[in-house]
């Protein structure tokens, strides 16, 4: 049995400070809308760390330094391809805030997230973020329903 498969390479990154604020994205794209944070694909061939670093940029005109990685979700897409996001965090940032073409992005108390619209399942990502303990949001199916669970 090959042990080979396709994948598709993707991040994230939760943008905080030591005022209880996270750096938030409202999304566009109607396939996962909602309040999420920054990130997006890695490039062939790119370094996973120099990935959210551009992607972060992009995104929010904000530069990262020493994104850490906190853990990651993953779930199958329905051609089989394994979609894997590599979840980072970091209090590190420089720049001047700006949207682009992904959403706006604007900061957030923490303690007030829940009252904006969250994607699907992004409530349980926070949790791999936020929770040492917790490494993985890993989505599949069961007898055709969708499972979350959070190792």
């Amino acid at each position: 049995m090959g042990r080979r498969e396709t994948v598709e390479l993707t991040n994230m990154c939760m943008v905080y400070d030591h005022q209880g604020n996270i750096l938030v994205q409202e999304r566009l794209d109607p396939d996962w809308p909602g309040v999420t944070f920054p990130g997006g694909h890695i490039e062939k061939g790119e370094p996973f760390t120099k990935a959210v670093i551009r992607e972060v940029r992009e995104e929010t005109g904000l530069t990262i330094q020493a994104p850490k990685l906190c853990g990651l979700k993953q779930f199958f897409d329905d051609d089989g391809t394994r979609y894997i996001v590599l979840l980072y965090k970091t209090d590190r940032f420089s720049g001047e805030l700006c949207s682009s073409e992904e959403g706006k992005v604007f900061w957030v108390k923490r303690s007030e997230l829940g009252q904006y619209q969250l994607p699907v399942g992004f409530d349980q990502m926070i949790r791999v973020f936020e929770d040492d303990g917790i490494g993985e949001q890993y989505v599949h199916l069961v007898d055709d329903e969708v499972v979350r669970e959070l190792l």
